[in-house]
């Protein structure tokens, strides 16, 4: 069996849930980078709308998971604040696609990941995250406001559970298998 190694890259706002993602799905114990926020963080980060939040991840997260006999994806989940972005580029390359969680309370945190990937051409689903409750928008809604193009999959998942972030997961693969080329 010739195994296959997929690099994915877990992207998104702050506080979007992509450490959470990362860890749901990991078969390994996850490496993550989180470190408490502190006062230096305020009036630096903007809490609105998940003022509960004590931990942020300032490098990356990481963590694997075999999705089939053959393929085993490897998930490096970015930083959402944007004094982080920096490694983003770091962290895309060699990358298949992304997944970009999407927060619908606080839709203008996803416009710089959308963008980030559109910009590079790297393919990516836009993955509308309900462990916050019930999504209040329809598919055409949240399209209309990210501008995303129909190319672009939308898809719903909850971070915190296993199949439905590995869903997520497998509609970015299949998606970033439809845009490659055809081997002649």
């Amino acid at each position: 069996m010739d195994r296959k190694s997929v690099k994915v890259v877990v992207a998104g706002g702050f506080g979007t849930g992509k450490t959470t993602l990362v860890g749901a799905v990991s078969e390994i114990p996850p490496l993550t980078t989180e470190e408490v926020l502190t006062q230096a963080s305020v009036g630096v980060d903007d809490v609105t709308g998940v003022e509960g939040k004590t931990r942020t991840t300032v490098a990356l997260d990481f963590g694997r998971i075999t999705i089939s006999n053959d393929v085993v994806l490897y998930l490096f989940g970015t930083p959402g604040q944007d004094r982080f972005w920096f490694i983003w580029d770091e962290l895309a390359q060699g990358a298949v696609g992304a997944v970009v969680l999407i927060d619908t309370r606080r839709l203008d945190s996803s416009f710089p990941a959308v963008d980030y990937f559109e910009r590079r051409g790297i393919p990516f689903v836009a993955a509308v995250n309900r462990f916050f409750g019930e999504c209040l928008y329809t598919e055409a809604e949240i399209r209309a406001a990210l501008k995303l193009d129909d190319t672009v999959p939308l898809l719903w998942c909850d971070a915190r559970d296993r199949e439905s972030s590995k869903q997520a997961l497998i509609g970015l693969v299949r998606h970033a298998l439809a845009r490659m080329p055809v081997a002649k």
